[in-house]
């Protein structure tokens, strides 16, 4: 199987099995959902969202879908995966592209929890309070990898920074030095060990805790999770690593294979065939 790779969303992409035009169109589709959603672009259409100062925004049609999908994530995972944690975020830290970040020795700040219930969307026009800021990452590299395999016919696959959509067999490799083959569907993975930096001496992470608007506290260093699609794995990955001890009774309770990695210690397995 012929493979194409790129960088983009701050990760690296793996394309199987396209045919050199689905490989641009998936390229082309990265690139705009980038473009569109990226917080370090400052002419993304995420950024001028966020710069409005008017409680009603006026929105594209693929914005308006990606906020509803966040939404609803939102309220699938009571409010895990929360789409307004923009400003938290870079209270944590994370205030550039990850590239660019270095040690500081000022401490992180906490942030505000999230807010995902004073969203509301009617058609093209974004109701967001005051003072709130979007980050739809919780559901645009997971729905970009869905999208993307279907530019593919036929069998293929789609690999983004953990996130996989697959049609076809394919083996993936686990942190324990085991694999897995997905023979069709999606597999994310949520990780504590990734896209971390220092604060005051303290290392901070991505995966903010909307519940205390600092970064989680979870015992789990990694959660990979097989659904039906990407998006459903990945949003499904978070929750259940944000749960922390509860996170394989929350996947056993959803009908989702899942692994759990912990710092030390043996990995737990969530309907996961040897």
């Amino acid at each position: 199987m012929s493979l194409h790779r790129f960088v983009s969303m701050g990760c690296d992409v793996v394309v199987g099995g396209a045919t050199a035009a689905e490989r641009r169109r998936v390229e082309r589709l990265f690139a705009d959902r980038d473009r569109m959603f990226s917080r370090f672009r400052p002419d993304s259409e995420l950024n001028r969202v966020n710069r409005a100062t008017g409680t009603v925004v006026k929105v594209s049609a693929p914005f308006a879908e990606m906020v509803e999908l966040a939404v609803r994530a939102a309220r699938l995972t009571d409010g895990l995966i929360d789409p307004t944690l923009g400003a938290t975020i870079e209270a944590a830290g994370y205030d550039r592209d990850f590239s660019e970040l270095t040690p500081a020795a000022d401490p992180a700040e906490s942030g505000a929890r999230g807010r995902w219930r004073s969203l509301g969307m009617r058609e093209t026009l974004l109701h967001r309070p005051r003072g709130v800021r979007l980050d739809l990452n919780g559901v645009v590299k997971g729905k970009t990898v869905d999208d993307s395999l279907a530019l593919i016919d036929g069998g293929g696959f789609v690999s983004a920074g953990g996130d996989l959509a697959a049609r076809g067999a394919v083996d993936v490799a686990l942190p324990d030095g085991g694999a897995v083959r997905l023979l069709r569907g999606g597999l994310a993975t949520s990780s504590t060990a990734t896209r971390r930096w220092l604060r005051a001496g303290v290392w901070q992470h991505h995966l903010i805790d909307p519940r205390t608007g600092r970064p989680c506290e979870t015992p789990w260093q990694q959660v990979t999770v097989s659904a039906a699609a990407c998006l459903q794995a990945d949003i499904a990955a978070k929750a259940a690593l944000l749960l922390g001890e509860n996170g394989p009774r929350y996947l056993a309770r959803h009908g989702l294979a899942g692994r759990f990695f912990p710092s030390e210690g043996n990995a737990v397995s969530v309907a996961w065939a040897a």
